[in-house]
Protein backbone atom coordinates (compact mmCIF):
# COMPACT_ATOMS: atom_id res chain seq x y z
CA UNK A 1 0.00 0.00 0.00
CA UNK A 2 1.40 3.30 -1.22
CA UNK A 3 -0.49 6.81 -1.53
CA UNK A 4 1.03 10.33 -3.43
CA UNK A 5 0.52 11.33 0.31
CA UNK A 6 4.20 12.83 1.42
CA UNK A 7 3.45 10.56 4.95
CA UNK A 8 4.73 7.57 5.91
CA UNK A 9 1.54 5.41 5.85
CA UNK A 10 4.04 2.19 6.49
CA UNK A 11 4.59 3.94 10.37
CA UNK A 12 0.90 4.29 10.93
CA UNK A 13 -1.47 1.16 12.48
CA UNK A 14 -2.79 3.27 15.12
CA UNK A 15 -5.09 6.59 14.48
CA UNK A 16 -7.22 8.42 17.40
CA UNK A 17 -10.44 10.06 16.21
CA UNK A 18 -10.68 13.08 18.33
CA UNK A 19 -13.72 14.94 18.81
CA UNK A 20 -13.36 18.79 19.55
CA UNK A 21 -16.52 18.87 21.03
CA UNK A 22 -15.73 16.29 23.61
CA UNK A 23 -13.40 16.84 26.44
CA UNK A 24 -10.19 16.01 26.21
CA UNK A 25 -8.47 13.45 28.76
CA UNK A 26 -6.48 15.09 31.61
CA UNK A 27 -3.50 13.59 30.48
CA UNK A 28 -2.91 13.91 26.47
CA UNK A 29 0.12 11.97 27.12
CA UNK A 30 -1.83 8.82 26.00
CA UNK A 31 -1.20 10.00 22.81
CA UNK A 32 2.10 9.18 23.07
CA UNK A 33 1.24 5.69 21.62
CA UNK A 34 -0.85 6.39 18.46
CA UNK A 35 0.45 6.95 14.86
CA UNK A 36 -1.88 9.69 13.78
CA UNK A 37 -4.82 12.11 15.23
CA UNK A 38 -7.83 13.08 13.12
CA UNK A 39 -10.29 15.93 14.97
CA UNK A 40 -13.28 15.76 13.63
CA UNK A 41 -16.65 15.04 14.54
CA UNK A 42 -20.65 15.43 13.79
CA UNK A 43 -21.97 17.93 16.41
CA UNK A 44 -20.90 20.71 18.31
CA UNK A 45 -18.25 21.43 16.52
CA UNK A 46 -16.81 24.57 15.33
CA UNK A 47 -13.74 26.53 14.11
CA UNK A 48 -12.68 27.79 17.37
CA UNK A 49 -12.90 24.38 19.38
CA UNK A 50 -10.95 22.73 15.78
CA UNK A 51 -8.23 25.05 16.03
CA UNK A 52 -7.86 24.69 20.18
CA UNK A 53 -7.29 20.74 20.24
CA UNK A 54 -5.34 20.79 17.10
CA UNK A 55 -2.81 23.56 18.82
CA UNK A 56 -2.89 21.60 22.16
CA UNK A 57 -2.00 18.61 20.59
CA UNK A 58 0.27 20.45 18.20
CA UNK A 59 1.88 22.08 21.32
CA UNK A 60 2.55 18.39 23.34
CA UNK A 61 3.53 16.15 19.83
CA UNK A 62 5.08 18.22 17.23
CA UNK A 63 5.62 15.16 15.18
CA UNK A 64 2.69 13.69 15.53
CA UNK A 65 0.60 14.12 12.03
CA UNK A 66 -2.94 16.10 12.68
CA UNK A 67 -5.82 15.24 10.15
CA UNK A 68 -8.33 17.49 10.22
CA UNK A 69 -11.76 16.15 9.26
CA UNK A 70 -14.77 19.18 8.37
CA UNK A 71 -18.05 17.75 7.96
CA UNK A 72 -18.85 21.75 6.77
CA UNK A 73 -16.58 24.36 5.32
CA UNK A 74 -17.79 26.07 8.45
CA UNK A 75 -15.48 24.27 10.47
CA UNK A 76 -12.45 25.60 8.62
CA UNK A 77 -10.62 28.46 8.96
CA UNK A 78 -7.28 30.05 7.94
CA UNK A 79 -5.85 29.39 11.16
CA UNK A 80 -7.15 25.47 11.31
CA UNK A 81 -5.26 25.20 7.92
CA UNK A 82 -2.35 26.14 9.07
CA UNK A 83 -2.12 24.31 12.13
CA UNK A 84 -3.12 20.94 10.67
CA UNK A 85 -0.93 18.44 8.37
CA UNK A 86 -3.79 17.46 6.03
CA UNK A 87 -7.74 18.34 5.93
CA UNK A 88 -9.27 14.84 4.79
CA UNK A 89 -12.72 15.21 3.44
CA UNK A 90 -15.64 12.51 3.63
CA UNK A 91 -17.23 11.65 0.83
CA UNK A 92 -19.76 8.79 2.20
CA UNK A 93 -20.65 6.37 -0.59
CA UNK A 94 -23.99 4.57 1.44
CA UNK A 95 -24.98 8.73 2.26
CA UNK A 96 -27.20 11.24 0.87
CA UNK A 97 -25.88 13.03 -2.42
CA UNK A 98 -25.33 15.77 -0.55
CA UNK A 99 -22.73 13.93 1.30
CA UNK A 100 -20.89 12.82 -1.50
CA UNK A 101 -20.91 14.96 -4.29
CA UNK A 102 -22.91 19.05 -2.93
CA UNK A 103 -20.98 19.44 0.12
CA UNK A 104 -17.51 19.07 -1.50
CA UNK A 105 -19.04 21.73 -3.90
CA UNK A 106 -20.26 23.72 -1.36
CA UNK A 107 -17.16 23.90 0.07
CA UNK A 108 -14.15 24.37 -2.76
CA UNK A 109 -17.29 27.17 -3.98
CA UNK A 110 -17.16 29.31 -0.71
CA UNK A 111 -13.62 28.68 0.01
CA UNK A 112 -13.33 30.16 -3.73
CA UNK A 113 -15.95 32.83 -3.40
CA UNK A 114 -13.36 34.24 -0.07
CA UNK A 115 -9.82 34.20 -0.83
CA UNK A 116 -9.17 37.02 1.59
CA UNK A 117 -10.44 35.00 4.46
CA UNK A 118 -7.82 32.37 3.41
CA UNK A 119 -5.03 34.23 2.78
CA UNK A 120 -6.04 36.65 5.90
CA UNK A 121 -7.20 40.42 6.35
CA UNK A 122 -3.71 42.06 6.36
CA UNK A 123 -2.91 42.13 3.15
CA UNK A 124 -2.79 45.54 1.13
CA UNK A 125 -5.84 46.19 -1.16
CA UNK A 126 -3.75 46.99 -4.34
CA UNK A 127 -5.51 46.27 -7.20
CA UNK A 128 -6.01 42.41 -8.09
CA UNK A 129 -3.32 41.56 -4.98
CA UNK A 130 -5.75 40.02 -2.48
CA UNK A 131 -7.23 37.97 -5.32
CA UNK A 132 -4.14 36.56 -6.80
CA UNK A 133 -2.38 36.06 -3.26
CA UNK A 134 -6.32 34.29 -2.48
CA UNK A 135 -5.51 31.89 -5.85
CA UNK A 136 -2.22 31.05 -4.68
CA UNK A 137 -3.86 30.06 -0.97
CA UNK A 138 -6.41 27.97 -2.18
CA UNK A 139 -4.10 26.40 -4.67
CA UNK A 140 -1.81 25.48 -1.55
CA UNK A 141 -5.05 24.58 0.55
CA UNK A 142 -6.11 22.67 -2.00
CA UNK A 143 -2.68 20.26 -1.21
CA UNK A 144 -3.87 19.86 1.74
CA UNK A 145 -7.07 18.33 1.50
CA UNK A 146 -7.24 14.57 1.26
CA UNK A 147 -10.40 12.81 -0.19
CA UNK A 148 -11.74 10.02 1.40
CA UNK A 149 -13.79 7.35 0.54
CA UNK A 150 -16.09 6.25 3.49
CA UNK A 151 -19.13 3.63 4.44
CA UNK A 152 -20.93 3.98 7.19
CA UNK A 153 -22.07 0.66 8.76
CA UNK A 154 -23.87 1.79 11.74
CA UNK A 155 -27.32 3.51 11.09
CA UNK A 156 -27.89 4.37 14.58
CA UNK A 157 -24.65 6.82 14.41
CA UNK A 158 -24.28 10.62 14.70
CA UNK A 159 -22.38 10.59 11.75
CA UNK A 160 -25.03 8.23 9.52
CA UNK A 161 -27.83 10.55 10.44
CA UNK A 162 -25.83 13.81 9.43
CA UNK A 163 -24.53 11.69 6.60
CA UNK A 164 -28.02 10.97 5.32
CA UNK A 165 -27.21 7.07 5.57
CA UNK A 166 -30.05 4.84 5.16
CA UNK A 167 -28.77 1.36 4.79
CA UNK A 168 -25.61 -0.09 5.62
CA UNK A 169 -23.42 -2.03 2.57
CA UNK A 170 -22.97 -5.45 1.95
CA UNK A 171 -19.47 -6.85 1.86
CA UNK A 172 -19.88 -7.26 -1.91
CA UNK A 173 -20.78 -3.65 -1.99
CA UNK A 174 -17.69 -2.48 0.87
CA UNK A 175 -15.49 -4.19 -1.80
CA UNK A 176 -16.94 -2.36 -5.04
CA UNK A 177 -16.41 1.00 -3.20
CA UNK A 178 -12.77 0.25 -2.30
CA UNK A 179 -12.30 -0.71 -5.74
CA UNK A 180 -14.02 2.72 -7.17
CA UNK A 181 -11.60 4.57 -4.45
CA UNK A 182 -8.66 3.39 -6.01
CA UNK A 183 -9.52 2.54 -9.47
CA UNK A 184 -12.18 5.70 -10.45
CA UNK A 185 -12.10 8.54 -7.88
CA UNK A 186 -8.49 8.05 -7.01
CA UNK A 187 -8.69 8.96 -3.35
CA UNK A 188 -5.79 8.22 -1.11
CA UNK A 189 -7.80 6.91 1.52
CA UNK A 190 -10.86 4.08 2.11
CA UNK A 191 -12.35 4.05 5.03
CA UNK A 192 -14.87 1.61 6.99
CA UNK A 193 -16.98 3.11 9.85
CA UNK A 194 -18.58 1.61 12.74
CA UNK A 195 -18.97 4.44 14.72
CA UNK A 196 -19.29 3.02 18.17
CA UNK A 197 -20.25 -0.68 16.91
CA UNK A 198 -17.76 -3.28 16.60
CA UNK A 199 -18.12 -4.68 12.68
CA UNK A 200 -15.32 -7.55 12.65
CA UNK A 201 -13.29 -7.70 10.03
CA UNK A 202 -15.36 -9.14 7.35
CA UNK A 203 -15.65 -5.93 5.38
CA UNK A 204 -11.57 -5.48 5.86
CA UNK A 205 -11.12 -8.19 4.23
CA UNK A 206 -13.57 -7.78 1.16
CA UNK A 207 -11.93 -4.12 0.83
CA UNK A 208 -8.53 -4.63 1.29
CA UNK A 209 -8.06 -6.90 -1.62
CA UNK A 210 -8.56 -4.45 -3.80
CA UNK A 211 -6.87 -1.57 -2.72
CA UNK A 212 -2.63 -1.29 -3.16
CA UNK A 213 -2.56 1.93 -3.40
CA UNK A 214 -5.03 3.31 -0.82
CA UNK A 215 -4.63 3.50 3.16
CA UNK A 216 -7.23 1.32 4.28
CA UNK A 217 -8.77 2.49 7.82
CA UNK A 218 -11.49 0.62 10.01
CA UNK A 219 -13.05 2.98 13.12
CA UNK A 220 -15.46 1.23 15.30
CA UNK A 221 -16.08 -0.42 18.72
CA UNK A 222 -12.00 -0.86 19.04
CA UNK A 223 -11.53 -1.28 22.74
CA UNK A 224 -9.04 -4.33 23.30
CA UNK A 225 -5.61 -5.08 21.75
CA UNK A 226 -7.07 -8.60 20.14
CA UNK A 227 -9.37 -6.47 18.34
CA UNK A 228 -6.89 -4.32 16.76
CA UNK A 229 -4.85 -7.47 15.52
CA UNK A 230 -8.10 -9.18 14.03
CA UNK A 231 -8.72 -5.79 11.86
CA UNK A 232 -4.86 -5.08 11.28
CA UNK A 233 -4.36 -8.85 10.50
CA UNK A 234 -7.83 -8.52 7.82
CA UNK A 235 -6.00 -6.15 5.91
CA UNK A 236 -6.50 -2.61 7.23
CA UNK A 237 -3.50 -0.36 7.50
CA UNK A 238 -4.64 1.34 10.82
CA UNK A 239 -7.56 1.16 13.51
CA UNK A 240 -9.33 4.11 14.52
CA UNK A 241 -10.17 4.76 17.79
CA UNK A 242 -12.47 7.66 19.30
CA UNK A 243 -14.64 7.17 22.02
CA UNK A 244 -12.41 5.43 23.92
CA UNK A 245 -10.32 7.95 24.24
CA UNK A 246 -12.68 10.43 25.60
CA UNK A 247 -14.32 8.10 28.07
CA UNK A 248 -11.86 5.46 29.42
CA UNK A 249 -8.34 6.71 28.52
CA UNK A 250 -7.04 3.15 30.35
CA UNK A 251 -8.75 1.50 27.81
CA UNK A 252 -7.52 3.17 25.08
CA UNK A 253 -4.44 1.79 25.95
CA UNK A 254 -5.58 -1.46 25.48
CA UNK A 255 -6.18 -0.78 21.56
CA UNK A 256 -2.67 0.08 21.51
CA UNK A 257 -1.21 -2.59 18.78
Amino acid sequence: MGTNMPLDWSAVSHVTKVDPAEDLPADLGILGGTDLVIVGGSDGVTQENSLDVIRRIKSRFPDLPVFQEPYSSSHVSTETVEAADYLSVPAVYNGDQQNFVSKHLEFFTEIGNKPEEIVGSSLPVVGGLIASRGRDAIAELSEKVVGEGYVIQNLGSKAAGVSGVEREFTTEEVAGAALATESFYGFPIFYVEYSGTYGGPADVEAAAQYLDDTVLLYGGGIERNEQTHEILDAGADAVVVGDCFHDEPEQFRETLP
